[in-house]
């Protein structure tokens, strides 16, 4: 299985598995669910988006109730990924009842429809459109993935591993110690599984960068030179979005500092790169700066 990864470059950022661990507030009134869909919240997001996106495409619908063409939307494609048989999987997310998910796929306008494909974003496009477009655009992507993808209905039998099938529900439970715990034995007996080194380094960078104080990037710029400092805001950056801006944050200090410090701050930014897709271009802009500074 192809290592899940934060959804880029348009969408970039690292996705916050960590957020919060309490269930998602519910806006009382207004329907909150598009018929037919997978309900994304903060919890579910791995398990159902990235992760799922490695065996069967999934069509993201990001909307809102209170948004006539997003309601129109999403009853045009629970319809069509009825008729389709389990191609591909429909999942939502109510940008009101969920914000922070929002954020994290970068949505500026609803409807905005994201398809996912390898723990990664195929294509996009925002605003309601016409079932026949859409048809279009869904059909595109199937044949886009045809043959690529691990699963899809004749897959759905398919046995998963009861290691790997527990430390995947540690994580849709929102229980990242354990979902850590479970991951690392399977490393432990597989050093090389893609799937368990990928969750274990985003977990474990989502606890520490959540846990870091909300002002740290502004600590950071008043004290340029304090090294924690500058790790953490960093961290907040990705977070953010920031992501070129943590780069150079750390390129920067890489360029004032020399032997063990310089090691432990070339050390986390080569973490940071490892969160992304190699071929992102503010990775590739990241590591052409990084050898620049120490060469």
């Amino acid at each position: 299985m192809t290592r899940p990864r934060p959804v880029g470059p348009a969408l970039a950022g690292a996705i916050d598995l960590s957020a919060l661990k309490q269930p998602p507030a519910s806006a009382g009134g207004a329907a909150t669910a598009v018929a037919g869909g997978v309900e994304v919240t903060e919890v579910n997001l791995e398990a159902e988006v990235l992760v799922r996106s490695n065996e069967i495409p999934v069509v993201v619908l990001l909307w809102s109730p209170r948004s006539e063409s997003s309601v129109e939307l999403g009853d045009s494609l629970a319809a069509l990924a009825g008729a389709d048989g389990g191609k591909w999987v429909l999942a939502t997310v109510n940008v009101d009842t969920t914000p922070r998910v929002a954020q994290m796929f970068g949505v500026q306008a609803v409807p905005t429809v994201v398809a996912v494909a390898g723990g990664q974003p195929l294509s996009s496009f925002q605003g309601g459109q016409p079932p026949e477009q859409v048809r279009r655009w869904i059909d595109s992507l199937l044949n886009a993935t045809a043959g690529k993808l691990a699963g899809g209905p004749e897959g759905d039998d398919e046995t998963v591993d009861p290691e790997l099938a527990q430390a995947r529900a540690h994580l849709d439970e929102g229980d990242f110690d354990a979902a850590v715990a479970a991951y690392q034995a399977i490393l432990d007996a597989q050093p090389t599984h893609a799937e368990a080194k990928g969750a274990i380094a985003q977990i474990g960078f989502l606890q520490r960068a959540t846990a870091q104080p909300p002002d740290a990037v502004a600590l950071a710029d008043a004290a340029p030179d304090d090294i924690d400092a500058a790790l953490a805001a960093a961290d907040v950056q990705v977070l953010q979005q920031d992501i070129a801006g943590a780069f150079d944050r750390l390129i920067a200090l890489i360029k004032r500092t020399a032997g063990d410090d310089r090691t432990r701050i070339r050390t986390r930014l080569i973490e940071l790169f490892e969160l992304f897709d190699p071929a992102d271009p503010a990775v590739i802009a990241g590591r052409r700066g990084l050898a620049n500074a120490l060469y």
